[in-house]
């Protein structure tokens, strides 16, 4: 019985492995791959590293409380929003917002446990969607806020790129709730 099925094993083996001619219309010609000129790209694919690269460096300046060097890639029309709705409108804006709250409210912040997905939007999903480059961060933060109290919490930041390669969109995805209770004195 081992002799049959260890002949069996060799002979499809022989066969997987043999160099057949590929026959017309049956798909595996090389006539048929070369046609990505006329292919319509995926809904949704892969973006290039340096996205990531990006928001790394981003959120390190952050850190360290460099606002101007953290919204260096931000467009002048840039928009920030929070999942509660509430949003900030232009570049000047925002480093405002930023600076202030960096300077008065928070003392330091660390993110870790960072997953980064950097995805090009060739069709969007909804109408709200924009196309283009998107990158999507999620991370855990630690805070301590000038009040003395620290709280640890997860966030999600989506990020969307124009075509000059600026932020023109950040979403972030955050309770206000816990955040407004630490930096209460």
């Amino acid at each position: 019985m081992k002799k049959v099925f260890l002949i069996a094993v060799v002979c499809v083996l022989a066969a997987a492995c043999s160099d057949r001619p590929t026959l017309p219309g049956t798909g595996n010609s090389s006539a048929t791959t070369d046609s990505s000129a006329t292919k319509t790209p995926p809904p949704v694919e892969f973006a290039d590293q340096k996205y990531v690269d990006w928001g790394k460096k981003a959120n390190t300046q952050f850190e360290n409380g460099d606002i101007d060097g953290w919204s260096s890639q931000i467009a002048p029309d840039a928009i920030f929003r929070w999942s509660s709705g509430d949003s900030l409108m232009g570049k000047v804006a925002i480093l405002k917002y930023w600076k202030e709250r960096r300077t008065h409210v928070i003392d330091s912040v660390r993110f870790s446990n960072d997953i980064w997905l950097p995805l090009k939007v060739n069709q969007p999903q909804q109408k709200m969607e924009s196309p283009g480059i998107w990158l999507l961060h999620w991370s855990q933060v630690n805070a301590k806020y000038k009040s003395g109290k620290a709280i640890q919490f997860w966030r999600h930041v989506d990020y969307h790129f124009n075509d000059n390669d600026q932020v023109d969109q950040i979403i972030e995805y955050i309770d206000h709730a816990p955040i407004n209770a630490a930096a209460k004195k």
